[in-house]
């Protein structure tokens, strides 16, 4: 079964399975940072029904999207989205571990991901959740396969969990520098929950470490309503993007 999925406030309706994972704010803000251009290429590795990948295609008109999925049923779902939004996406049934020939042939301006959080822990009973969510192959391997992809000065960007910081700084030593990396923390003065790493292929130049991402105003969730910040709302629902190239 599948459900109907407003993003963007509004803007992007995409179809996504109605039981187990469902793309959500990380992929949101997953496009959002992801500084490509018109006519520049970019492919997602691990893509599912393509969240982020229309959400940077309805911020960036043409732009060239590609998205590699594993999951067969996810991937149709992909491609579904891409003929009702009316956004061009080419989407690949594949492994990053066993990279399908045709893009081990291609290089791109960036290379995005939302790699699973999740290195132990009792599985989700839901196969799709538990392959979005766990962490079959490891985070190491996508990070090598996204920098493999980039051509020379590519950006790679990712959203991880916040814990995960060490582990990607260690794979991206030596082969990508000019990182940022921004704090998305739930609310003020909470830490900060995921953290969205970009880094240049081949690049040299200094890390920084960005003032955090703030998704909610108030101190404490009081009802159910929303409560985002306005950058939060500017992202999330209108599309804006997360600003993390050096000034």
């Amino acid at each position: 079964m599948t459900r109907d999925d407003a993003f963007l406030g509004g803007r992007l309706l995409l179809r996504q399975p109605a039981r187990g994972y469902r793309a959500g704010a990380d992929a949101v803000m997953l496009a959002a940072a992801c500084p490509a251009q018109p006519v520049q290429r970019v492919l997602e590795l691990g893509c599912g029904a393509g969240a982020a990948l229309f959400c940077l295609g309805a911020r960036v008109p043409g732009v060239a999207l590609s998205g590699l999925e594993r999951q067969e049923a996810l991937a149709e779902l992909a491609l579904h989205n891409a003929a009702a939004t009316g956004i061009a996406a080419r989407i690949v049934t594949g492994d990053l571990a066993a990279m399908p020939a045709g893009l081990r042939a291609e290089l791109f301006d960036h290379v995005i991901a939302n790699p699973p959080f999740f290195a132990a822990g009792t599985r989700a009973p839901d196969d799709s959740r538990a392959h979005a969510r766990h962490e079959d192959t490891p985070l190491e391997a996508w990070i090598d396969a996204g920098l493999r992809r980039l051509a020379p000065g590519g950006r790679l960007t990712l959203i991880h969990r916040a814990e995960a910081l060490d582990r990607i700084l260690a794979a991206l030593s030596g082969r990508a520098g000019a990182a940022a990396i921004l704090p998305v923390a739930p609310r003020q003065g909470r830490e900060a929950g995921r953290v969205i790493v970009s880094a240049c292929k081949g690049a040299r130049g200094p890390l920084r470490l960005l003032s955090p991402f703030v998704l909610h105003g108030k101190p404490a969730h009081e009802r159910d309503a929303e409560d985002l910040t306005p950058a939060a709302q500017a992202v999330l629902r209108h599309g804006a993007a997360i600003d993390i190239k050096p000034s």
